[in-house]
């Protein structure tokens, strides 16, 4: 119920009227059943507007960190991701991991849409990085379509490190449905896992038009603060 508060009577209304997003596809969300919503990842709000424009009820997987925050802005940051019905995890591997794939297999198994992203953390330039095979896992074992989402100008809107957003219009591209049905039961094949990712980042960046660099955000992400520091 605080979800759809949330959405459609509170928060929902009030930034679908300031940041207009346009939306294209809409209707390659199925109405019923598991579904997997893979995005790129420009921006924090990213994990806002995806699922105000996406008619059924939403989860995301976010990192912890997002619901442990300190003082007013912690307060209001967990406000927005619980009101934005996202899952806190944790990122830091091994058992973690698992933990993590197993509340997405959850989501998916009570037939709702989860939201994912591939290239783990937002991108710090714009650009589309290699995608991560926790993925193509879950979607295997599933066994669920998962649908392509390329977010546009998100991070014109918010850029990392910026404390409040500009007010511009961002987009929404919703592609078709990718069936991997082909792979069904090779999901501890890490062969399969990367042909999997590697296909679906093919059809993010053909959505979004950003440039690719196939090495992780992640990684690129730790080799500029050592450079900072």
């Amino acid at each position: 119920m605080f979800y759809w508060i949330m959405k459609n009577i509170v928060i929902g209304p009030i930034l679908l009227a300031l940041f207009r997003p346009w939306v294209t596809g809409l209707e390659k969300v199925p109405k019923s059943g598991g579904v997997i919503l893979a995005s790129n990842h420009l921006s924090f709000i990213d994990s806002i507007f995806l699922p105000l424009v996406v008619e059924r009820r939403m989860a995301f997987l976010a990192k912890s960190e997002y619901f442990t925050g300190k003082g007013l802005k912690g307060a209001l940051t967990r406000f927005f991701f619980t009101a934005s019905g996202q899952l806190p995890i944790d990122r830091s591997g091994g058992k973690a991991s698992e933990a993590s794939l197993n509340t997405g297999l959850a989501v998916l198994g009570r037939g709702e849409v989860l939201g994912i992203y591939p290239e783990g953390t937002r991108s710090p330039d714009g650009k589309m990085y290699r995608g991560r095979t926790g993925v193509a896992r879950m979607v295997l074992e599933a066994g669920v379509p998962i649908i392509p989402v390329a977010m546009i100008d998100t991070e014109k809107v918010m850029p990392i490190g910026k404390r409040l957003p500009k007010i511009r219009r961002i987009g929404i591209v919703i592609g078709e449905p990718l069936d991997f049905s082909r792979f069904e039961g090779m999901e501890g094949d890490r062969f399969v896992l990367r042909s999997v990712t590697d296909e679906l980042m093919y059809e993010l960046r053909a959505l979004s038009g950003q440039e690719y660099v196939d090495v992780y955000a992640s990684s690129v992400k730790e080799q500029r603060a050592a450079l900072s520091r």
